[in-house]
């Protein structure tokens, strides 16, 4: 057998954990030849491989972002992308496809499936909304980062009698910032499944200020929904759009900071994390998620068990179906939100 393995989307720690499992599943358990596609979908549009051998992936365990390179490329979106993959996959002599990555690499995994293209996929995503498994690994990393980096600005912030505003990554789902503001002991927490008002954010800083506390933490998504007075909803974001039409979001926290300051008269600086959360050596849990599911990936194609993801559930590895990996996105709970909002008070 013949397989080729690709990253799609953004990067993030763990992808080489999953790379290097796989190839080492392939070629000591099942003596296959492994090909590494370059720069996601695009590699296969444009016949742009590398073969993959033990060598290849000797000492990438560590190593953050993916020795294979990743796009947010489409095929969909170009001409007959469909009929350039099948050509590509027939010429390069491919028997199957294992592809790494998120809601739209997989959505796409899952279109290739439905017209007969053998497949497998594998769950990444910094933002842990992949439905269907428990955690991603990527998002281990990025939680301790954003947590390291709100412990820090604690300090600064006693230290100036300031408010800091922290932004984390997360489009639609706030399992960063709920889970960093948490561990980091913030103040406020705002996501994207519960819009809150400036008002409310402003007086509850004020309520903790009356108390005698002279500082506070907020952490806000990205993606978060905000109100102001008239209830309108807030949210910062460009006019540009990626190849799977998501706007690029990004600079919540300036604006927030803005409007804290202006209507508390508290002084208020902010700190946007961005791409420092994708970035560095994956952390222990992330580089053992990756492995387990590099391994059961490679197990999955020799199943031929094609059309499912590798998933999480509890502590064991199972495998779901692509339709209901991407069917829908796994966000907050109320239950979970509503856990944090005594330090809201």
């Amino acid at each position: 057998m013949r397989i080729g393995v690709l990253t799609g989307g953004g990067d993030c720690p763990g992808l080489n954990a999953v790379i290097r499992a796989l190839v080492q599943r392939a070629i000591k358990t099942y003596g296959w030849d492994v090909l590494g596609i370059r720069h996601g979908w695009s590699g296969l549009l444009r016949d742009e491989v590398e073969p993959l051998d033990l060598k290849a992936v000797s000492g990438i365990l560590p190593r953050g972002g993916t020795i294979l390179g990743t796009s947010r490329t489409n095929p969909y979106m170009q001409e007959d992308g469909e009929a350039l993959i099948r050509a590509m996959l027939k010429r390069r002599g491919l028997d199957a496809l294992a592809a790494i990555g998120g809601e739209d690499t997989l959505g796409v995994a899952l279109r290739l499936h439905q017209a007969g293209i053998p497949l497998v996929g594998v769950p990444k995503t910094i933002d842990n909304d992949v439905n269907g498994t428990d955690y991603t690994f990527g998002y281990n990393t990025a939680l301790s980062i954003a947590t390291e980096a709100i412990d820090r600005l604690h300090t600064t912030a006693e230290s100036h009698d300031r408010v800091m505003v922290v932004e984390v990554m997360g489009r639609h789902a706030g399992w960063i910032a709920l889970e960093a503001g948490i561990a980091g002991g913030a103040d406020m927490i705002l996501i994207p499944e519960f819009p809150m008002g400036f008002d409310d954010i402003c007086e509850a800083i004020k309520r903790r200020h009356d108390r005698g506390k002279n500082f506070s933490i907020v952490v806000v998504a990205e993606g978060a929904q905000l109100a102001d007075e008239h209830g309108r909803s807030f949210s910062v974001q460009s006019e540009r759009r990626d190849a799977f039409g998501h706007v690029r979001l990004g600079g919540i926290a300036p604006a927030l900071a803005e409007h804290i300051e202006e209507r508390t008269g508290y002084e208020t600086r902010y700190s946007v994390l961005g791409h420092i959360q994708r970035g560095g050596s994956p952390t222990a849990f992330d580089r053992v998620l990756g492995t387990r599911f590099g391994l059961a990936a490679a197990d999955l194609l020799h199943a031929r068990k094609f059309g499912r993801m590798v998933a999480l559930q509890g502590t064991e590895i199972r495998d779901v179906t692509l339709e209901e990996a991407v069917g829908t996105l796994k966000t907050v709970s109320p239950e979970r939100y509503n856990m944090v909002r005594v330090f809201f008070t």
